[in-house]
């Protein structure tokens, strides 16, 4: 199911949205809701114990318990680095195993299956500094690797290193995210450029359906802001219901979608959303990295917790730092089985674990 408007509408749409005004029109900030959660900035470290570099990529396996997250190999891209950014932690924060060394440019979204596969995403290719610094980061990005539970490549999305332009299934163009249905179809959120100051009508920004072979079935979306458009899909989740979820982060919404690409509704009051997760029992997670003065005025950063079925929020985690200048908070967001929530940040390049504070 594909959405189109027509040029004007399309365009005229986009500059209303790029003043960051469009989501106050309609709800007011979810700023004061209660904080009942214990932040632990410590709780993991990396193999070899090297520095963490930026993470926007966590999710909680089938044990309900252990952690994975895809970090940018202590900085803020794995170009020239040999060492693996994805890692898997058991309850207590203990590495139990790593892997995916010299796959990947730029790590961005991550999904483990009910089979405990782990799906990532590769945000971009090598830009012309890391090529000039490194040459053999040529040839790798814009893609999806799915992984055994120990690290062997099952599956490849995309070309490495070829963006697409949004079209079929065979490339993909700055892939954000991945999940799997019950059913095991597959879904991709691409392009990250559709809130950038270039993005323009050809900007790719949709979401590709694929079956559990890797056979592409449709997408849907185009750059905009009607329902069914996107500026900057950041981030996949399925409730109990299948019902699709999407944090359309340049629109400062949710967009909630049947699994046919069917619209159903949008959510404004969880904030400018770039991770979302939703635990068994549709607990909604919702990650705000970007909210500021000047993108989403009078909101604040941080983690809202709510009900994925009433869309109302209980709860806010914010971000500690009032004034803050580039991304930070929470990028990427998870709940284990317990309820102890997991913020993957790249401004502050850290694995933040938040438990509840004793009654």
């Amino acid at each position: 199911m594909t959405y189109r408007k027509g040029a004007r509408w399309a365009l005229a749409s986009l500059f209303l949205v790029s003043t960051g005004l469009q989501a106050q029109l309609t709800i007011n900030p979810t700023n004061e809701h209660p904080n009942p959660y214990d932040a632990d900035n410590d709780y993991f470290d990396l193999p070899g114990g090297r520095a963490w570099g930026s993470t926007s990529a966590v999710d909680i396996d089938p044990d309900g318990m252990s952690i994975w997250v895809a970090e940018r190999c202590s900085a803020n891209s794995c170009a020239g680095s040999d060492v693996d950014p994805i890692i898997k932690y058991d309850p207590q924060g203990n590495i139990v195993t790593s892997f995916g060394a010299g796959l990947f440019i730029f790590p961005h979204g991550i999904h483990v299956d009910a089979e405990g596969n782990v799906w990532v995403t590769d945000g971009r290719a090598a830009n012309a500094n890391e090529l000039a610094a490194n040459p053999n980061a040529a040839g790798k990005g814009h893609t999806v690797y799915k992984f055994s539970p120990t690290g062997e490549v099952l599956m490849r999305f995309g070309e490495p290193g070829v963006a697409g332009n949004g079209t079929g299934g065979d490339l993909l163009n700055e892939p954000n995210d991945v999940i799997t249905a019950p059913n095991g179809d597959i879904y991709i959120a691409e392009g990250h450029s559709g809130q950038g100051a270039n993005a323009n009508l050809s900007t790719v920004a949709r979401i590709i359906k694929y079956d559990s072979t890797g056979r592409f079935l449709e997408s849907w979306g185009s750059i905009g802001t009607a329902p069914g458009e996107f500026r900057t899909p950041h981030s996949l989740a399925f409730d109990s219901r299948g019902r699709l979820f999407v944090a359309d982060r340049g629109n400062v919404r949710i967009q909630i979608f049947e699994q046919d690409g069917t619209f159903i509704t949008e959510w404004k009051q969880f904030g400018r959303l770039s991770g979302i997760f939703i635990d068994k029992n549709d607990i909604l997670y919702a990650a705000d990295s970007e909210s500021s003065a000047i993108s989403n005025p009078g909101w604040r950063r941080g983690i809202r917790v709510g009900s994925a079925i009433t869309g109302h929020v209980i709860s806010f985690i914010p971000d500690p730092d009032l004034e803050p200048g580039g991304t930070s908070a929470a990028e990427g967001v998870a709940a284990d089985a317990e309820g102890n929530i997991y913020g993957a940040e790249v401004g502050p390049r850290q694995l933040v674990r938040y438990t509840r504070k004793p009654q």
